[in-house]
């Protein structure tokens, strides 16, 4: 992407292009300035994006900004202290931004961190350290998640990096900076799920297939895919599902599903059970397809009110909201990618389609209508 080089504040920035939440449900396509790092920071040449539900969410966060949280590119220059990584190098980012230091990083709840607040990104007055170094006509601006992808160039803290190393093409290395690590962390890091278990998801989306790769990985001994969609459940297979269950238009709360599951199951349930549709109705679900005792996962990230029946939790059954999959970056990314380098974990079969940032709107559509399992913005 084209860049100028100018004055700000007494530091050369690049002046880029990028795509601005107005906070209203909309978006526009503009020119920011991005300042060079300073201390611990570094400036990320973007060359891939993915899109997912929360960055069209991210419309409507009452108050500008620029969006974007997967993003993979290159490391244009470094600020001091920074030593992991150097200028030319291929990265990827995430918006698990630990600082090293709080309760809840010392404890190894790096998604949690009481500084960088990931968690509460929507709050406008929440976790917002660097916007000085990005602004928009001449004032400071946000970026998604600290991190705003759906720009040419980005300024982020140093812990937002991972060497991506070779093999791993930017497009989809970047979908691993969210979608891919929830979906396989859920799985594995989340609800550990042991050789021979047997495992259902509930939507087999990008979030989905990947918690079915995570249980594959795992060696799971069933994996039943659950999707309205006949393209989906064939997807499902392809990644990893042993079964593939299709719900009827009639079937709200998925309970005729969930019968089949018990009779799938030896007549007590599966050990484990995703939600990944975004469906707010179904956010428990995955309490009926679990047998006493065992784990029921909302993956998707739903945030509307939704009610349960406190009799669908009994005996001894597990509810779990699991955030970016338990995400580790350091742990989590090397591993995740050298499944893929040796074939085991699949990468390139999930973009479905790519884009320029000029039809950024296109892309947004076609994932809303469920046209993609995962499209990418490339720069």
């Amino acid at each position: 992407m084209d860049a100028s080089e100018k004055s700000f504040n007494d530091r050369e920035v690049l002046r880029t292009r990028a795509a601005i939440a107005n906070g209203r449900g909309g978006f526009s396509l503009e020119d920011i300035e991005v300042a060079p790092p300073r201390l611990g920071e570094v400036l990320v040449e973007i060359r891939a994006a993915g899109i997912c539900h929360t960055d069209h969410a991210s419309l409507s966060w009452k108050r500008p900004l620029v969006m974007g949280h997967e993003g993979a590119g290159v490391v244009r220059s470094i600020g001091t202290g920074v030593t992991h990584v150097k200028p030319g190098d291929p990265v990827v980012l995430n918006w698990a931004i630990p600082c090293g230091e709080c309760f809840q990083c010392g404890r190894g709840s790096a998604v949690l961190c009481e500084r960088s607040r990931p968690a509460h990104v929507m709050e406008p007055s929440a976790g917002h350290a660097h916007a000085g170094g990005t602004l928009w006509k001449g004032r400071p601006v946000d970026r998604s998640f600290n991190l705003g992808t759906l720009s040419g160039f980005t300024l982020v803290q140093a812990a937002a990096v991972t060497s991506l190393g070779p093999g791993v093409p930017f497009a989809s290395a970047c979908i691993v900076g969210c979608g891919v690590m929830t979906g396989f962390g859920s799985a594995v890091n989340v609800a550990r799920i042991q050789p021979g278990e047997s495992v259902v998801v509930i939507g087999c989306g990008g979030v989905g297939l990947n918690v079915i790769q995570g249980a594959r990985l795992a060696g799971a001994g069933r994996i039943i895919a659950v999707d309205r969609r006949e393209s989906s459940r064939v997807t499902a297979r392809r990644f990893g599902a042993t079964d593939t269950l299709q719900v009827a238009e009639n079937d709200r709360e998925l309970r005729a599903v969930a019968a089949v599951v018990r009779e799938m199951t030896g007549g007590r349930g599966a050990d484990c059970a995703f939600e990944a549709t975004s469906v707010p109705q179904l956010a428990f679900t995955p309490l009926l397809m679990i047998r006493d005792g065992g784990m029921a996962l909302q993956v998707s990230g739903i945030n509307d009110p939704v009610t349960v029946e406190m009799p669908w939790f009994m005996w001894n059954k597990t509810y779990v909201t699991p955030l970016y999959g338990g995400c580790v970056p350091g742990r989590d990314f090397p591993r995740i990618f050298e499944h893929y380098r040796r074939g085991e974990l699949l990468l390139d079969e999930l973009v479905t389609r790519s884009y320029p940032l000029e039809d950024l709107s296109e892309a947004l559509e076609d994932m809303m209508t469920g046209r993609n399992a995962k499209g990418v913005i490339l720069f």
